[in-house]
């Protein structure tokens, strides 16, 4: 038999014909909870036992521009700041391959230190320029932090407004409480690893919010459509259907998001590091919120049917009322 004419075998549920074997995920989903409540527990005792490693954009510092003559070796850049007593010092390019940003962190500021990187750095390259030194205080820093706390915040708060719109409140719900477990397990890991948080790290924590929802909202409108397709068969079996139709589609998804992110990781050097891990974190809790987390809660609070289909209105019967 050629593939073009060979059938897809077909497993019954219930009396329902599907061309796939179900998988029982609402069956395990409180192995899945008690996993989530361990996981956060762990995550809340290192955030609030170590901290966090807050970056220069957090705590303030020293903000150097140079120019180099010819194109600048980062990791020869990084290694000279290192030997002179310099050991927490951000260095990236800004534009071309001779313009480098060097920022040091607030202890390692005096009146001089430009004058002192430009030796420093003039063993690597004699004609090098610096051409602008600027200082971010403290307070400064502190704007930076409440200012990401109150992004992260209100864009948690929109997406629940947002899909307690579009599907019924208890997956608004869910959804955001399988945000919420993402990114309380990204701050766990960063804090545990003591790696240093930045803007970047900010970007990358809303990206995996809006990867996470975008999981959540492909399995919430499954089962809106198979609440209306099958009828036959209860709340916790269309859950299962949905998530078994749309589990090739999220491993796909993720795998090949990881791909990408894991290059990253391994080959876009220190610049990119907390932000390529944060994604790497994010997108593999993702992938397992939005299928243990974010349905299993909405389920959990009384979803039903009639929850998430539009109720005809009889216009007729209406006409007839006094």
């Amino acid at each position: 038999m050629s593939l073009l004419t060979k059938q897809k075998k077909v497993h019954e549920f219930q009396g329902v014909k599907l061309p796939f074997e179900l998988i029982e995920f609402m069956k395990y989903r409180k192995w899945g909870y008690l996993f989530s409540v361990i996981v956060i527990a762990v995550c809340f005792f290192f955030i609030f036992t170590k901290g966090f490693n807050w970056g220069l954009d957090f705590t303030g510092g020293t903000v150097i521009e140079t120019h180099f003559s010819q194109p600048a070796e980062l990791e020869k850049v990084r290694a000279t700041l290192k030997e002179n007593g310099i050991e927490s010092a951000l260095v990236q390019t800004t534009g071309g391959v001779r313009d480098v940003m060097i920022r040091l962190p607030a202890t390692a500021s005096d009146a001089e230190i430009g004058n002192k990187i430009q030796t420093m750095l003039g063993k690597l390259d004699n004609d090098i320029q610096i051409r602008s030194v600027e200082f971010v205080g403290p307070n400064v820093g502190e704007e930076l932090t409440q200012g990401a706390i109150y992004a992260t915040l209100a864009t948690l708060l929109m997406l629940l407004g947002y899909v307690g719109m579009r599907f019924e409140w208890r997956l608004g719900t869910g959804g955001v409480l399988a945000l919420a477990h993402d990114v309380i397990v990204t701050l766990g890991v960063f804090s545990y690893l003591q790696i240093e948080m930045d803007l970047t790290f900010v970007a990358a924590i809303l990206s995996v919010v809006g990867y996470s929802l975008n999981d959540s909202i492909v399995v919430f409108d499954r089962v809106r459509e198979n609440f209306r397709k099958i009828r036959r068969i209860g709340t916790m079996d269309v859950i299962d259907i949905s998530l078994t139709q749309t589990l090739s589609r999220t491993l796909m998804t993720s795998i090949t998001t990881l791909f990408v992110v894991i290059a990253l990781f391994a080959f876009g050097g220190p610049t990119i590091h907390s932000f390529s891990l944060a994604l790497l974190i994010g997108i593999g809790f993702g992938t397992y919120s939005s299928i243990f987390v974010a349905i299993a809660i909405a389920f959990d609070l009384g979803l039903k049917r009639e929850h998430m289909i539009v109720q005809k209105v009889d216009k007729d019967a209406i006409d007839e009322m006094p």
